[in-house]
């Protein structure tokens, strides 16, 4: 692609990748079996997408900006196993556009827009989609996030929320400097694998819930947090941990926030 003759559009978050050696680490880490299907989302100019298809059976690239369907059309005109749909990746159906495909694994591996990064991992969860791998490119700081630990300031709810579904482990690092546009920020590629067996809920909304109310105000204790909740029954939890009702959502690893949504 020239990209002097491509105009970027900010609103997309669009800055594509110049250095040909990240794709390929990217689809290294991805680990794709034979007989998969892998879902991109935002596949831009398709450098990342060719190396896909040399891999899976089947790719399917979600692109919002149909500017680019000429571009696309031309770099991945070999490659039969390729389809790209032009539209919002977070208005799709995506179990009614997988009906068609026969596959035994699925993955989602993209360079996400940063804007929007939340939204479609959320997405991807909610639409219970029975994907083995996401293998995604983030912000530095968003991958510190959910990676975080326990007693770190960067461990909030979303670490949470997505280390009840995933193992994440962060793969490597990825400099501003490989980008056209250069952004203002580094990035980190990382991967989500599928827990085999999650921890039992008696209500998962009740419990993520839960666990937004404990961070809504990260410097405040649980006793101010979860004041609307039966305390006394959170109390009796966190005693079995030796901690009480002053301590904040921070300290607090995946399996006390589980025991507190089943006691309640």
């Amino acid at each position: 692609m020239n990209s002097e003759e491509f105009h970027f559009k900010k609103r997309y978050g669009q800055n594509f990748l110049k250095d040909d050696t990240i794709p390929k680490k990217i689809v290294e880490v991805s680990d794709i079996l034979e007989d998969s299907l892998v879902i991109e989302i935002g596949p831009g100019a398709g450098a990342l997408t060719k190396l896909l298809a040399t891999k899976a059976k089947q790719v399917l690239a979600y692109e919002i900006d149909e500017s680019l369907e000429e571009i696309l059309d031309h770099e991945l005109l070999e490659f039969l196993n390729v389809e790209v749909i032009y539209d919002d990746f977070l208005n799709r159906d995506i179990q009614q556009d997988l009906k068609k495909y026969t596959f035994s694994h699925l993955y989602v591996v993209a360079n996400l827009p940063y804007y929007i990064t939340t939204p479609i991992i959320t997405k991807l969860i909610e639409d219970n989609l029975s994907i083995e791998k996401i293998v995604i490119m983030v912000q530095k700081e968003v991958a510190d996030r959910f990676c975080a630990k326990p007693k770190t300031k960067e461990y909030g709810s979303i670490t949470v929320y997505l280390n009840y579904y995933f193992h994440i482990k962060k793969e490597f690092f990825v400099s501003r400097n490989c980008f056209i546009p250069r952004p203002n920020v580094d990035s980190q590629i990382i991967s989500f694998t599928k827990k085999d067996n999650l921890l039992p809920l008696k209500n998962r909304h009740l419990f993520f819930q839960i666990v937004r109310d404990s961070f809504q105000f990260k410097r405040k204790t649980l006793r101010n947090n979860l004041k609307k909740y039966d305390l006394n029954k959170i109390e009796e939890i966190l005693k079995q941990y030796h901690l009480d009702l002053n301590v904040r959502a921070e300290e607090l690893p995946l399996e006390v926030f589980v025991e507190i949504g089943n006691n309640l």
